[in-house]
């Protein structure tokens, strides 16, 4: 270790409570199994929270999304008092789909089968030929069926389990870690959506370690320090995980392969803050950490990145990477949020629904670029929702990067050849996701530590 590396040592995040490990093997039927997907759909997402709108794209009354998750179609619709409820989106009449456009406005909505009417609070207000039902006329009697529906850091959360608990107790820490952003403010800059030849939970289980970074990411080392040893890795009892880098700094592993430190990337990092790049070569390269920190306090806030008075210094640079169980991750930074989500297919355990978004905050007249990991994005640009098939087109670079992996081991997966994993330390958060799954299916709920406080609260 050399003399000007004393910035390595950061104090690290406050630990979260690490659950107990069964040592679960993850067999690979769990991958393609049709008998586990549907005990997966019945005991395990129709109980927790899904994370599937955006507030601010149902603005006024009459505004509503829509979205699907598996094989349901949920309804995600702005009330008269401003509230959001939710729906299933089907007729009580004779179960037909109402709505099949993802965003719109209306006054009520028409089943286009029978013209029934249900208001946007799920009441049912014409029907056609009401004298002519035996039971008497369905207005007054039938409504939408409504789901559980919360909101928090801008997005419209649901949970079809109608005795659940609360969302805040549900998140557990992530609601005290992403309170500070102010992420409810922020904007959506790109939004990319393909179906993926594999299972959704090898995704997921992808996004839950980093032993793959140096493999299948070898340029993150570049402003990112990859190296298991100098991350922290945290599990909750809630079953959500989190993932803390350093960032804006060269990783170690370029010192041990003899590479420059100051690579492209981290060069353009200093720049955007006005810093020199020149000015930390020769020896001074593991200060650019600290002076980024420096740089985006002073900066920050006049530029009207507001929330980073909210934040901590390493919150300022390093790189949060959570996963929300069952099938959301993010990495989050202090101007940054990746917005990574499979959702199951509604009929096939080999392919899932993938969202690759990026949100960003938009200060009211900043006009420099967005980055995001497509590249550069104007702050006023309208953001086309594109959706496509594997291979189609780019995802980007870095998620083309993990597909490649993904949709190869969904096909080893089903050789009789794999026995189950054989996993690293840094790898543990994988195992307690496939527990925890197998819990639900059992019956079992997460039993937070928060939970007696979040109470009390």
């Amino acid at each position: 270790m050399t003399a000007h590396s004393a910035s390595w040592y950061a104090q690290p995040a406050e630990k979260w409570p690490e659950p107990k490990l069964k040592g679960h093997t993850i067999p690979g039927y769990r991958y393609h199994s049709k008998e586990f997907f549907h005990d997966e759909w019945e005991n395990m997402w129709t109980k927790v929270w899904l994370l599937l709108g955006r507030e601010d794209e149902i603005p006024e009354v009459g505004d509503y999304q829509m979205e699907e998750v598996g094989p349901e179609s949920i309804l995600m619709v702005r009330q008269e008092d401003m509230s959001i409820k939710a729906f299933y989106n089907v007729c009580q009449h004779r179960g037909a789909r109402l709505i099949f456009n993802d965003l719109g406005t209306v006054d009520a909505f028409t089943c286009p089968y029978h013209g029934w009417r249900w208001e946007i609070d799920g009441s049912l207000t014409f029907a056609l030929d009401p004298e002519d039902f035996p039971e008497g006329d369905p207005c007054g009697k039938l409504k939408l069926e409504p789901i559980r529906c919360e909101t928090f850091a801008g997005f419209i959360w649901v949970n079809m389990d109608p005795n659940c608990v609360s969302l805040q107790e549900y998140l557990g820490p992530i609601w005290d870690d992403w309170a500070p952003y102010e992420i409810h403010s922020w904007k959506r800059y790109l939004a990319l959506t393909a179906t993926i030849p594999c299972n959704w939970k090898v995704i997921l289980d992808n996004f839950n370690e980093s032993y793959h970074l140096p493999t299948v990411h070898p340029q993150a080392d570049a402003t990112v320090e990859e190296n298991y040893k100098w991350t922290q890795f945290d599990m909750a009892e809630e079953g959500h995980a989190r993932m803390w880098m350093q960032s804006g700094i060269p990783s170690r592993s370029l010192i041990e392969r003899g590479e420059e430190l100051l690579k492209p990337g981290l060069a353009w990092m200093l720049e955007q803050w006005d810093l020199n790049p020149d000015d930390f070569r020769g020896g001074r390269e593991y200060e650019t950490r600290e002076a980024l920190q420096k740089a985006m306090r002073e900066k920050g806030p006049k530029m009207g990145y507001t929330h980073f008075d909210n934040l901590k210094d390493h919150q300022l640079t390093d790189t949060y990477h959570y996963f929300l169980f069952p099938n959301f991750a993010v990495s989050l930074w202090a101007d940054g949020f990746h917005f990574l989500r499979a959702r199951p297919h509604p009929t096939d355990p080999g392919q899932t629904l993938f969202d690759n978004w990026w949100y960003a905050p938009a200060p009211e007249g900043l006009t420099t670029p967005v980055m995001t990991i497509n590249g550069p994005v104007e702050r006023d640009a309208e953001v086309e929702h594109e959706v496509f098939q594997y291979l189609e087109r780019s995802l980007s670079g870095l998620i083309d990067q993990d597909m490649g992996i993904t949709t190869g081991q969904q096909l080893g997966f089903r050789s009789r050849a794999y026995k189950g994993v054989y996993l690293a330390k840094q790898e543990h958060r994988i195992r307690r996701y496939h527990e925890l799954i197998d819990e639900y299916i059992e019956g079992i709920r997460p039993a937070p530590k928060r939970s007696s406080a979040i109470a009390a609260e």
